[in-house]
Order: structure tokens, then sequence, then C-alpha cells
């Protein structure tokens, strides 16, 4: 089951979080052999999304990273979005999300 997490992000910035992952028990997750991959979209059902660059940063840790550039935040429009990310074992292809939500895009003014 995912955690539900809103996230704020600002126009025309960086935007990085780290998010721990655990186990169905409450136990950090062991990250060793997986690949993790995130989207934000208009809707659920938008075929136009934005992806985060995704990176297990501490596997045994079960940390894992997602960013957006500048020059993504930048592109997209102030408003909101949904969001989700998941993980995927590489050696059978099972996926978990572990995080979703909702985005607020923020509009910026310093161009």
């Amino acid at each position: 089951m995912a955690v539900y997490s809103d996230l704020s992000i600002d126009q025309g910035t960086d935007f990085i979080a780290e998010v721990q992952v655990d186990d169905v028990d409450g136990t950090t997750a062991n990250l060793t052999g997986y690949t993790v991959a995130g989207q934000i979209r208009k809707t659920y059902s938008s075929s136009t999304k934005v992806d985060f660059t995704c990176t297990v940063t501490e596997a045994t840790a079960g940390k894992i990273s997602i960013a957006l550039s500048n020059t993504q935040t930048n592109a997209m429009k102030a408003g909101r979005y949904v969001y989700d990310v998941e993980i995927t074992k590489t050696s059978n292809a099972y996926k978990t999300r572990v995080i979703e939500g909702q985005v607020t895009v923020t509009p910026g003014v310093t161009q």
C-alpha cells in the first residue's frame, strides 16, 4: 500500500525529495536489486507526463530520491497535478507503488 503525501513545487526551481521506503511491517525496506520510477500528470488519464529523475540512494537503508530540474518545473503550468513513484524488483519485474499524491506547482515571479 502506497503512502499518500502531497508535494509543493515552486515553478522554475530545482526540486528534490528523499523518501524512506518501509516494508508492510514497518521495517526499513532493502532496495538492493530494485529500480525506481515516478511521473507527474495533470490527471490520472493524461497522456502528457513529466518524469521524475529517480534513484535508489541507499539501497540497504531503503532510501530513494525523486527530483525535477528547474527546466522541468519551469515548463509546468501552475496548478494541481497527480503523481506516483514505483519500485521494481529487477529479478522478477514485480512492481510496488511506494508513494502517491497531489502536486501543487506554485507560480514564480523571477524569470
